[in-house]
């Protein structure tokens, strides 16, 4: 099972420079991945950006949304041609997640309808798919650049019928969205049946997104952080500190869980921006 980590950029007040250097440091303790959160309303970077920065620095490691939301966005052409961009820029290193999502003040400040959010994704999806095959869209042709290496990974999130779904319809796989390893085995299972259902062939990636926060101040960085993130789903400090694996010995337990569920990668994300968490984060989780 391959071990990614978030960016910090979804933590507020973080600055740019730190996010570079968590990039670089992350690749050179040997992470798979590094990943991004969307959100609209809250003090954080734009996912696509934040990973452009992060590829200006990297060479090897590959950038995931996870997740990007893309029916708040209302250009399907608009999503797949950034979305290009980015895989072509890294040298074919983007995975795209997508989903949904379920943040009423999201969907208003970026001034789109949330009610019909689902139908619009799937529109999307298809969308996205005819961009990047190369219809061509006037006298200038494609929308472009050309894809890299036969374009991003697109990854679904979500724990709906209608995620599950649209996994085994537009994507490689599918990434669960917090939770633990026994809710992840869960909905696994679901996925693999919709992806047999649909006459896939081969296994779905899997992914998981799941918390961490290391060392002195573990258990207050998650807290605060955590809080403030979740605060719109009543999320209380005291709730929060059990969001995150805060104990090196747990962290390694629940990996050996997520593994034997069948995770192909956990993409874990920190509650603070300081450096040392890559370091703790390698030194715990990776062999």
């Amino acid at each position: 099972m391959q071990i990614g980590i978030g960016l910090p950029s979804t933590i507020p007040g973080t600055e740019g420079q730190e996010v570079v250097r968590w990039a670089r440091r992350a690749e050179e303790r040997g992470f798979s991945s590094l990943g991004v959160i969307d959100r609209i309303v809250y003090d954080n970077y734009e996912p696509f950006i934040a990973l452009a920065g992060a590829a200006a620095v990297t060479e090897r490691i590959r950038l995931a949304t996870t997740i990007l939301l893309a029916p708040s966005r209302g250009s399907a052409a608009l999503v797949a041609k950034q979305a290009a961009s980015l895989d072509r820029l890294s040298g074919g290193r983007l995975t795209l997640g997508m989903a949904v999502g379920g943040r009423p003040d999201d969907y208003e400040a970026a001034g789109v309808p949330m009610a019909d959010r689902g139908a619009r994704f799937d529109a999307m999806l298809e969308e996205m798919e005819r961009v990047w095959a190369g219809e061509s869209r006037g006298t200038a042709g494609a929308i472009g650049p050309r894809l890299a290496k036969g374009g991003p990974e697109v990854i679904i999130g979500g724990a709906t019928d209608a995620s599950f779904r649209r996994a085994a319809q537009y994507g490689s796989g599918w990434i669960a969205a917090g939770g633990d390893p026994q809710g992840f085995a869960e909905l696994a299972d679901r996925v693999k049946a919709e992806w047999a259902r649909q006459g896939r062939d081969g296994d779905p990636r899997l992914m998981a997104l799941a918390y961490y926060s290391l060392g002195p101040r573990a258990v207050e960085d998650a807290r605060g952080y955590l809080s403030d993130y979740y605060a719109f789903a009543g999320v209380t400090p005291d709730m929060a500190g059990g969001m995150a694996m805060t104990d090196p010995g747990a962290l390694s337990q629940a990996l050996d869980a997520y593994a034997a569920a069948g995770c192909d990668e956990v993409v874990l994300f920190p509650c603070s921006p300081e450096l040392d968490q890559v370091d703790r984060l390698a030194d715990a989780a990776l062999v």
